[in-house]
């Protein structure tokens, strides 16, 4: 069974090659009327532009639906908080402006560029996304818990959420997970998190050019790893030979404590670091 084509690679230079900590993130969360962005609508949002973990813009408004206000009992939205609100269509160019020259961060993050597209249309600007980060994936590689979902994951790793399916409260925990997914993966650039794709056995780059230079100079790594439906580990490694053309691609090497062979997936390991000098074992 042939797996799923990899995405298009996101354009060289910045936003995307810059340090992480300098990069533009742009944190959003929508809560809307219903799934269906052809005929639901976005009824709050929140939009926080970010850069080296300090908000530089933020934009939080519940937005008048021109019509049902969908499931009150999931967003927690009453025609209340609609009373007086702005149509979305009056925040659309300041939204727009947000997203400039930055990166969209989300959780699950399809179901916002296709809300976000769709009513930018309806007030007649052309917007488009084909490259993000979501926390979906991210945290799916990173964490090994049974749900996924954003309240549970706050619950999980201890960040705060007050009002959950709130877009203030979710951007929040958003930036928390997103914090604490970086612990993690050690990424150097926002590229680097955007080759995380669970389900796809993709080889962050980054990840094998660092397993390459080790088997060049004979230096062992302390490689954190997290196999399927286990917590991630650490393990002390020696790398002997690659097979980047397999799929998943494998590194194969011992363990350096006890000579243990052991063959790893690539795509699994979470972040590396040397262990030894050169030449040592």
């Amino acid at each position: 069974m042939s797996r799923a084509r990899r995405p298009v690679e996101p354009p060289r230079g910045g936003p995307w090659d810059a340090p992480l900590e300098a990069a533009p993130l742009v944190f959003v969360d929508l809560e809307m009327t219903g799934l269906d962005e052809r005929r639901d609508r976005v009824v709050q949002l929140c939009i926080e532009r970010v850069v080296g973990g300090e908000t530089v813009e933020r934009l939080v408004s519940f937005c008048d639906p021109e019509g049902p206000i969908g499931n009150a009992s999931i967003h927690g939205i009453g025609e209340s908080d609609l009373a007086g609100a702005p149509t979305f269509a009056e925040l659309a160019g300041r939204v727009k402006a947000l997203f400039e020259g930055g990166i969209l961060v989300a959780h699950g993050a399809s179901y916002d560029v296709a809300f976000l597209k769709a009513e930018l249309a309806r007030a007649g600007i052309e917007w488009s996304a084909p490259h993000h980060l979501d926390t979906l994936h991210l945290s799916r590689r990173a964490f090994n818990f049974k749900s996924h979902r954003l309240s549970i994951l706050a619950n999980e790793l201890g960040i705060e959420c007050k009002a959950a399916h709130r877009a203030d409260n979710d951007v929040r925990v958003l930036r928390g997970l997103f914090a604490r997914v970086n612990e993690v993966l050690q990424p150097k650039t926002p590229r680097d998190l955007w080759h995380v794709h669970t389900g796809l056995a993709h080889a962050r780059p980054e990840v094998v050019a660092g397993l390459e230079e080790a088997l060049l100079t004979g230096r062992s790594l302390r490689l954190r790893y997290r196999p399927s439906g286990r917590a991630a580990q650490e393990i002390p490694f020696h790398v002997t030979a690659m097979r980047t053309e397999l799929d998943p691609p494998m590194v194969i090497g011992y363990l350096t404590h006890s000579r243990g062979r052991r063959e790893l997936r690539i795509d699994r390991i979470l972040s590396l670091e040397p262990l030894t000098s050169p030449g040592s074992s």
